[in-house]
């Protein structure tokens, strides 16, 4: 029988796979896996291991004569268009070398097949582990990876396709002033103003726009010791400022599936030394570096208890800024 667990949240899994996927239980999933990929990919699938529940999104770990292999399938049909892109995306990353896991492609030559009310996707498992913060030669190679990434998404060819025109970001001194003025007392109105008074001092935010990863942080970058096995999960792409991604990433880094925590300034830094290790920051981007940390790092802190520390994490950085003022 399948393991059956849910990825993040705090719901029974027995319960949220029949009412959101309508089975009575893990075995009638699986073999409801084992004959879709059959029928769509012609692979024989010995068994079903384990099903995790994200959302309306579920992934299934099974095994066939040529090993394992994740079918990932979604019951959300107002995203199947754009999973059916995602997957067209990954493809041509992996044709460009990229560290990614790349769907397997149907009988009929499709990276994503809709059958049953579903949108499903096929992979390959990579074997790795989830990012470690604590080890300097994987922060180091993320930071170099997302780079390559940025170089390779910035050519992506149908990029309108994946993220269509209109969805264009906003810029930076609107967004962070923006939530500046609806920011809960949580947040200290002292760093409130001296975020204020960083945005006003930025420059123009004149910078290009592009396809960036999204989601970029521990829990969707394997590793297979100080490599980067794969970049997974591309399911939050969006067309923004690479240097917003990095910011983002770099605060959000060790975050995986639950109880989310903050990085040291240290790991910050040695994520931003890999990336730059491929693509240098502009001058302007350099500018909204401490901005866009010390935004995502308040952003983060949450009203009420703070286990993990992001209220004292950006209280940290804010004194950092002010000491090389």
């Amino acid at each position: 029988m399948p393991k059956l667990e849910m990825l993040w949240e705090a719901h029974d899994p027995q319960t949220a796979l029949a009412e959101r996927f309508g089975f009575r239980d893990a075995v009638s999933a699986g073999r409801w896996v084992t004959i879709t990929v059959h029928e769509h990919w012609g692979i024989h699938i010995d068994s079903c291991e384990r099903i995790v529940i994200s959302g309306r999104n579920a992934l299934a770990w099974v095994t066939s004569p040529s090993g394992q292999l994740l079918a990932k399938w979604s019951v959300a049909p107002e995203r199947f268009a754009r999973l059916s892109q995602i997957a067209r995306l990954t493809q041509w990353l992996d044709g460009k070398e990229l560290p990614v896991s790349s769907p397997v492609q149907s009988s009929t030559g499709q990276p994503q097949v809709e059958v049953d009310k579903a949108s499903m996707c096929l992979q390959r498992v990579i074997q790795g582990d989830l990012l470690d913060v604590d080890d300097d030669d994987q922060v180091r190679a993320a930071g170099a990876a997302l780079a390559q990434l940025h170089q390779a998404l910035d050519g992506y060819p149908d990029a309108d396709q994946v993220v269509p025109h209109q969805a264009r970001p906003q810029p930076l001194a609107v967004r962070v002033t923006d939530w500046i003025d609806s920011a809960g007392d949580h947040v200290p109105k002292p760093a409130r103003d001296a975020l204020g008074r960083l945005v006003a001092g930025a420059p123009a935010d004149r910078l290009p726009t592009q396809l960036v990863h999204g989601d970029f942080r521990s829990s969707n970058v394997l590793c297979a010791g100080y490599k980067i096995a794969a970049v997974i999960d591309f399911e939050e792409v969006r067309v923004d400022h690479c240097i917003d991604e990095i910011a983002r990433s770099a605060v959000m880094l060790g975050t995986r599936f639950r109880d989310w925590g903050p990085v040291s300034a240290e790991v910050r830094a040695t994520f931003l030394s890999g990336y730059q290790s491929v693509l240098q920051l502009t001058p302007v981007e350099k500018s909204w570096w401490a901005v866009l940390v010390l935004w995502y790092a308040m952003a983060l802190v949450p009203p009420g208890d703070d286990p993990t520390g992001w209220g004292s994490s950006a209280l940290s950085h804010l004194a950092e800024l002010a000491l090389d003022a």
